[in-house]
Formats: C-alpha cells, sequence, structure tokens
C-alpha cells in the first residue's frame, strides 16, 4: 500500500471493551489461536557477483530547463501552460513534427488552445499547482494527450535560478493521477481485469528531482469479468 492511516489504538480498545461488558462478558483476553511461524528471508545464490550498472535505463533524477518560457515575477502561476507544451514540441522534433512522429496530433491540435481555436480539441489538461518540492512556492503539474495515441503526458515543473526546469516527466495510459504530499501517484490500465499498475514519483532534495520512488501492480477489483475459464471437454454418450 502506497498509504497508511493512523492507528486508532486507543479508541478501538476502549470500543471493545464497552461492548465485552455490555454483552455480559468479563472482559478476560481470549487467545486468537495459533501463529503462523515467522520465516525469514532466503538469500538465493549468494555467490552470485553484484552488477555494476543498471540493465535498464528508467530516467532517474532526470532534470531539463525549458527554453523559451519566461517566468514573470518568478511567480509559476504566471506562465502559460500552453507556451511550456509548445515548447516541449519544439524541442523534441521527432516525437511531434513530421506525418511519421509517434504524437504528431499533439502538434497539428495545439493551435486549438490558442483563443479563438475548438477548445475541445486542445491537448492540454487542466494544469494544477502545489508545492511539491518543500520551498514554499507553487510548483506547476501539467497534463496533455500524446496524440493520436492514448497515452497522457504527466510533467512537472519548477522554478530555479529563475528558469522553468523540468524535474519530472512520465508518458502512459493513464486513468488516474493524484498529488500527495511531495508525490505524484499515476494510475495506468491493466490488460488484467482488476488489476491495475500505480507509480509513484516523489521528490528528493539531494537530486532536486522527482524520483521514481515506487512501482507497483495492483488488485483494484472483482476478476469475475474477464477471466478465461477451462471449457470442460464434452462426456461423449454412452453406447450399448
Amino acid at each position: 500500500m502506497l498509504f497508511r492511516r493512523p492507528a486508532r489504538t486507543t479508541a478501538v480498545v476502549t470500543l471493545l471493551l464497552t461492548t465485552a461488558v455490555a454483552c455480559g462478558d468479563t472482559g478476560a483476553l481470549r487467545g486468537a489461536g495459533a501463529t503462523p511461524t515467522a520465516t525469514s528471508p532466503a538469500r538465493l545464490w549468494p555467490n552470485m557477483s553484484p552488477a555494476a550498472s543498471p540493465a535498464y535505463d528508467f530516467d532517474e533524477a532526470d532534470t531539463e530547463i525549458v527554453k523559451g518560457v519566461t517566468i514573470p515575477g518568478d511567480d509559476i502561476r504566471k506562465v502559460d501552460p500552453i507556451a511550456v507544451v509548445r515548447a516541449e514540441i519544439a524541442a523534441n522534433p521527432s516525437d511531434y513534427g513530421g506525418s511519421k512522429a509517434p504524437y504528431r496530433g499533439t502538434a497539428e491540435q495545439i493551435g486549438d488552445c490558442a483563443k479563438g481555436g475548438d477548445r475541445s480539441r486542445c491537448p492540454v489538461l487542466k494544469p494544477y499547482y502545489r508545492d511539491l518540492t518543500g520551498d514554499g512556492h507553487d510548483d506547476l503539474t501539467l497534463g496533455f494527450r500524446l496524440l493520436p495515441t492514448k497515452m497522457t503526458a504527466v510533467r512537472v515543473y519548477t522554478v530555479e535560478n529563475h528558469r522553468l526546469v523540468q524535474v519530472m516527466a512520465n508518458d502512459d495510459a493513464v486513468s488516474g493521477v493524484e498529488l500527495a504530499g511531495h508525490s505524484v501517484i499515476i494510475r495506468s490500465p491493466s490488460e488484467l481485469a482488476g488489476y491495475e499498475y500505480r507509480v509513484q514519483w516523489t521528490w528528493d532534495a539531494d537530486q532536486k528531482a522527482m524520483l521514481l520512488t515506487h512501482d507497483e501492480f495492483l488488485r483494484t477489483g472483482s476478476r469475475k469479468h474477464g477471466v478465461r475459464r477451462a471449457t470442460p471437454a464434452p462426456v461423449p454418450a454412452a453406447t450399448s
């Protein structure tokens, strides 16, 4: 679990004692049954040489200065979110420019975000502001559609030395995004019914970036829909 509610020990004990007295119980403690034997972790392949470098690049601690976007008075709320997305489009022509670019639809429809455009076609989502870095100033969490795919880009920006800095980037099929403390939690659908992917990015003051601190595959509901069940073979008819 990503979050835990604080335990209400005193209230629970009081409630149990009150219920016990009301039912005529003596209030004596009762055993809950046998406790499973604790098993220590078993270390596998102790003679294996440890890896010297990661097999995959997860873009840890990647940050990027956004060029061409001004920050009036160092106030990130005065930054134009549309201009931020336009800056990313301009900086990544292989992703957004040309008929074969994977996210060409975003570049084609960004013009609808301007005044007089068809706002229903604008790929940029509502911006959100919250202090995710702990410096006492708001940061910008921005999302935009990666068209024509069904993916969504989620970005976090902060102001550093009068410059707009991208401190988190996540591209995925997104079913929900939450802000909690200094973290961004992104939920993504799974092809397995009743489950979802959930990743959590958290601000790290030493790296001055948001790091991927949790990557989970969690059950969300019933599995009765979408589960393939083996069909029993037909029973041959009896012969005389």
